[in-house]
């Protein structure tokens, strides 16, 4: 049986990067779910009363370029997305290199297998951009997210932070998912957990 949900991310954050490369791994293993990846901007989540967009915004251009490159895989070139994802998630967190530099994305999207140039073509089109606006605008009126990164499955959406990667292990990556979607689906009346300190 197919498990449906949706999953937001912003390249920025450490839980999304955590999340996703579990969501990542379990589909790898051929993992029975049909997942929506849904571009989040962090950026406009704290963009203040009276400023521009960041949509709108020229200055903020180079902190949506990565997302773009991202979403550009995604609707343009299917077959590369899941691992461009985790190649972007990865030049961010593990090499700490700055998203914001056309370079280190083209570097991002080639290491993964994908065409730089066709990628970086359609994010110049404009059309990856439009999506990240609609896609960031329906999630915050249909599902009042506020982060990333947020699951959503069954009309509920849960913000959560997992605090483990899978670091190749398949049956981790399946297990903490699975455990987290019952968590939304099955048990909505959680509210909020969270560990007053982190065992390190």
């Amino acid at each position: 049986m197919t498990t449906s949900f949706a999953v937001t991310w912003d390249y920025r954050c450490p839980f999304a990067r955590n999340f996703c490369e579990h969501v990542l791994a379990g589909l790898q293993a051929g993992a029975p779910w049909d997942v929506t990846f849904v571009p989040f901007s962090l950026e406009q989540a704290h963009v203040a009363e009276g400023e521009l967009d960041v949509w709108d915004d020229p200055e903020k251009a180079p902190a949506l370029l990565a997302m773009q490159a991202g979403i550009a895989v995604r609707d343009s070139f299917p077959s590369h997305f899941l691992a461009v994802h985790g190649s972007l998630f990865a030049a961010r967190h593990d090499h700490a290199l700055d998203l914001r530099e056309a370079d280190v994305v083209r570097q991002a999207v080639a290491a993964a297998g994908a065409d730089p140039d066709a990628v970086l073509a359609e994010v110049a089109s404009g059309a990856p951009l439009e999506t990240f606006r609609k896609e960031h605008e329906r999630a915050v009126a249909d599902h009042a997210v506020f982060g990333v990164p947020t699951v959503i499955a069954d009309g509920q959406a849960t913000f959560i932070r997992v605090m483990h990667r899978p670091e190749g292990d398949a049956e981790v990556a399946v297990r903490t998912v699975e455990r987290v979607l019952d968590l939304v689906t099955g048990w909505p009346d959680l509210n909020e957990l969270k560990h007053t300190t982190i065992a390190r």
